[in-house]
């Protein structure tokens, strides 16, 4: 039995052979085929890592190199060209960064005036045309710990007197109906010199010193350097800016500083002084503040020729105001004294007094002024002054950015003045009027001068406005006889 069952095996293992030699030689075949192809991938792998490792290489190549060139990868293009593009951002912020907290202003202001009812023969003519740049600068500083401070700077020129002169010669207490007109110290009319009018520094020191500033309702800002005074003091925001507001001086500033001469400025109109001020907000919205002001005054100690040996002291207490259902006011008081002020007559004594100037928005669309100013010690050619006034935005008839401005001056003789003797200008009549002449005479001054302003705000774009503007004197110089000046004007700003 069990012979048969090996040789059974035997015949059964010899019969498959065949079998399993056929089937051996096609899988066999199989492999061959795939492993060729897996031979040919492997090198055409091979070669693509040999491309990009060669890219690569390139690529770092021209990573090092700051320059491009035409046969560098694109790859590398493109990162360079994003790498430029963020060094330029990181550029232009630190530039923004240099620049933050930098004021820049710059405008230029041209008026042509003409006036009616002036001699024949006074200097100054009948029509003048005049015009003045501005450009300010304001820098901050970096901080000294909690305190901030900054430097202004106030570049000024322009030509033309306009018909401030005509009406200095009349004897004019509103001698300056066009306050936009400068000439660089009074030089020859083809002289346009650019002059640093303005240039101080402030710092602004939050109380109680070494405190926790983030807790503080309270700074102390001092202030010293070349300035213009009514930048402090006498502010007014309804009269206050000849090249938007008033023309005449009475209605930018208080009449007895600026027309009658109290504040003692250089030719320019600037002067070096010191300026200590103590601002409380801790009501926000109505803060309150007080200043002290010491200047240097006259034909020497405004211009740096001798120090603060005669000063001008200005002392100020302003409040803001919620009126009207919560309108914006500001209220002023303010007083001044020189110990060396002009006389009428020229001569040199002690001048104090007392003004006081307020604004108030009483409307969506109306702001209100009046100031007022008295000499208390000292003679002018007038002792008293009183303005008031009014500006009404063009919302009400459909041009929000226009508007219209009013007002009313009062300028009343000094006592001294009035008991002596000045002169005017009266008009001859020849039998050919193309003769006609002013004579001076002299009379007795009496009374007060009386002026009224009305102008019209006309904006073309937020940088251009025109405005017309038409001025009334009477009485002028407190001369009884003396004719009604009318003085037409149109003034053209462009401001940035």
């Amino acid at each position: 039995m069990k012979l048969a069952k090996i040789t059974a095996a035997l015949v059964a293992a010899g019969l498959a052979l065949p079998a399993l030699a056929a089937t051996d030689a096609a899988t066999l075949e199989k492999l061959a085929a795939r492993l060729e192809k897996l031979e040919a991938r492997n090198a055409e792998l091979e070669k693509q890592v040999k491309a990009l490792k060669g890219e690569s290489e390139e690529i770092a190549k021209g990573l090092d190199s700051p320059r491009l060139s035409e046969n560098e990868p694109d790859l590398t293009v493109r990162l360079k060209a994003v790498e430029k593009d963020q060094l330029n951002m990181k550029k232009a912020q630190k530039i923004a960064e240099g620049l933050d907290g930098i004021k820049v202003g710059a405008s230029l202001a041209t008026v042509m005036q003409h006036a009616n009812g002036l001699p024949k023969n006074v200097d100054g003519g009948s029509s003048q045309l005049n015009y003045r740049a501005d450009v300010s600068v304001e820098l901050p500083l970096k901080p000294l710990g909690d305190i901030e401070h900054k430097l202004f700077a106030h570049l000024r020129m322009g030509q033309g007197l306009g018909m401030n002169a005509a009406f200095t010669n009349l004897g004019h207490f509103a001698s300056a109906p066009n306050a936009l007109a400068f000439r660089a110290s009074g030089l020859d009319p083809d002289s346009s010199v650019t002059i640093l009018g303005q240039a101080w520094y402030q710092a602004a020191i939050p109380l109680p010193f070494l405190g926790f500033k983030p807790y503080s309702r309270e700074t102390l800002e001092v202030t010293f350097g070349k300035m213009d005074i009514f930048g402090f003091f006498d502010q007014n925001a309804a009269a206050g800016d000849e090249s938007k507001q008033f023309l005449n001086s009475v209605f930018v500033h208080n009449p007895l500083l600026d027309a009658g001469g109290e504040v003692g400025v250089d030719a320019n109109g600037f002067q070096p002084g010191f300026i200590a001020s103590y601002l409380n907000y801790f009501n926000k919205v109505e803060p309150w503040r007080l200043s002290v002001g010491v200047f240097g005054t006259g034909d020497k100690g405004a211009n740096y020729q001798r120090s603060l040996s005669s000063p001008l002291l200005m002392v100020q207490a302003e409040k803001q105001l919620k009126l009207f259902g919560g309108l914006t006011g500001n209220y002023r008081l303010y007083g001044w004294n020189r110990s060396q002020g002009a006389d009428y007559d020229g001569n040199l004594n002690k001048h104090t007094g007392i003004g006081a100037s307020i604004d108030q928005r009483i409307g969506d669309g109306i702001k209100v002024f009046a100031r007022y100013g008295k000499l208390v010690k000292g003679e002018l050619a007038f002792n008293q002054a009183a303005t008031a006034g009014a500006e009404f935005s063009g919302s009400y008839w459909g041009r929000g950015a226009d508007a219209i401005g009013v007002a009313g001056a009062w300028l009343q003789s000094g006592k001294a003045y009035r008991g002596s003797t000045a002169f005017g200008y009266l008009e001859d009549e020849p039998s050919d009027s193309s003769l006609a002449r002013s004579v001076a005479y002299s009379y007795t001054p009496r009374g007060a001068e009386n002026l009224a302003e009305i102008y019209y705000r006309y904006r073309l774009t937020p940088q251009f406005e025109l405005t017309p503007d038409f001025q009334y004197i009477t009485n002028g110089g407190a001369n009884p006889d003396a004719k009604s000046v009318k003085v037409f004007a149109i003034r053209a700003n462009i401001a940035y």
